[in-house]
């Protein structure tokens, strides 16, 4: 307890340095953990509205159609909507057909994705679809009408409750062609989804295909990320039973958007690194001047009977109580910005007007933290250890000075 008071008192005794290296610490922590918290938040939410709208938290495919995206590797699900329905943490299993195609009015043709889901299932987890009016909804699994996307409508020329025709080439092979009517319209601010995306019941659009009862996809949208790793593993038990298909996380069946994360989270970990050096230049610079200016006055110490550990250990008591100080302060900072990021947010709508775009997915442009508290327990245990490792230095020099040389030190 001694050492730790004599330790404290040497901090104070350079004051303005001692203000300047916790505030360097501390600004850096509060920093690593806010920006930290910002990212956390702003992908759980990607991540969260990329699912529902796209592949779900897990997915299950025929084998073979994971590579080749081929239409003709379709499967029957049979009682597996139901089975995974049933497990913990399952908000909703989505069975969707996608048959590549031609969309035709009156004036216009364009390739599109025909997409054939059950409607009241995907109202109830799709983002887009959500926003719909209840009047341009789809109504029935088997019923002629049809939403597309907003690129499509225009570049169709068509208004809602106007009629165009399908044409696809079948599971026969032979090109078969419907007419379907306009019943509403979404934007995803997704370019390439708006002008192809064409969306039916699944009943007819399988009776189009002639696949009845099949599907492409089966996507599975959980309650919340984290259940992912309890529902995964009785994904693949069940797949035991239908050696055809295959289960995959989302990572895999969006890699565009995990990759993208990925990619920014790297470019974080630079910037944290950088800020490790600032953290370490201001404690070794600290603790050294400190060493410096006492010279003569370990010395005299060593000179009276104290042993050069005694010396070492004062040093790294300076550094814990440093790097203390700083992970508490800094704490409490970190947590202050999440709080502010977390309620208001930064709103980016204020810097760029258009559609916001990362990974193929779109996001909210108000950005918004959430709450990693292990990572941030993590990051300032890390703080401390970095403090105290870059006492080692001028810890083993002050443990080499001699009393002597010291004496005669000016």
């Amino acid at each position: 307890m001694d050492l730790v008071l004599l330790a404290w008192k040497n901090l104070w005794r350079s004051r303005r340095r001692t203000l300047i290296t916790l505030i360097a610490l501390s600004f850096s922590l509060m920093l690593v953990q806010a920006f930290h918290n910002l990212s956390y938040g702003v992908y759980s939410a990607m991540i969260d509205s990329g699912v529902r709208a796209g592949s779900g938290h897990l997915v299950v495919y025929h084998q073979d159609y994971v590579a080749s995206r081929d239409e003709q590797f379709s499967f029957a699900p049979g009682q597996l909507r139901e089975q995974l329905s049933a497990l913990a943490g399952v908000a909703e299993v989505l069975p969707r057909l996608y048959l590549p195609g031609l969309a035709q009015s009156s004036r216009e043709s364009r390739g599109i994705l025909l997409t054939g889901v059950i409607p009241q299932a995907e109202q109830r987890v799709n983002p887009f679809l959500r926003d719909l009016p209840t009047d341009q909804q789809l109504e029935s699994l088997s019923g002629r009408q049809a939403i597309l996307g907003s690129r499509l409508l225009k570049e169709l020329q068509l208004k809602i409750g106007n009629k165009f025709v399908v044409t696809l080439q079948n599971a026969s092979g032979d090109l078969v062609s419907e007419m379907f009517r306009v019943r509403g319209a979404v934007q995803t601010g997704i370019k390439t989804i708006d002008s192809s995306l064409l969306m039916v019941g699944h009943q007819r659009a399988a009776a189009l295909a002639g696949l009845p009862g099949e599907i492409h996809e089966l996507a599975i949208v959980l309650q919340s990320q984290k259940f992912e790793r309890l529902v995964f593993p009785a994904l693949q038990q069940l797949l035991k039973n239908h050696p055809q298909q295959v289960g995959l996380s989302w990572e895999e069946a969006m890699p565009n958007l995990a990759n993208a994360i990925r990619l920014d989270y790297a470019s974080q970990k630079f910037i944290f690194i950088i800020l490790l050096l600032i953290v370490t230049i201001g404690v070794v610079n600290t603790l050294l001047m400190s060493v410096m200016e006492r010279f003569r006055e370990f010395g005299v110490i060593l000179a009276v009977g104290a042993s050069a550990m005694r010396l070492r250990l004062l040093v790294f008591s300076e550094a814990l109580l440093l790097g203390l100080v700083s992970m508490l302060l800094g704490s409490a900072l970190g947590s202050l910005a999440t709080w502010y990021l977390q309620e208001v947010g930064i709103n980016l709508r204020y810097f760029i007007d258009e559609t916001l775009e990362f990974g193929g997915v779109v996001f909210d442009p108000v950005l918004r933290a959430a709450w990693d508290r292990p990572y941030m327990l993590q990051i300032a245990g890390f703080m401390l250890l970095l403090s105290l490792a870059a006492a080692v230095y001028p810890a083993i020099k002050a443990g080499r000075i001699k009393p002597a040389e010291a004496m005669r030190h000016h």
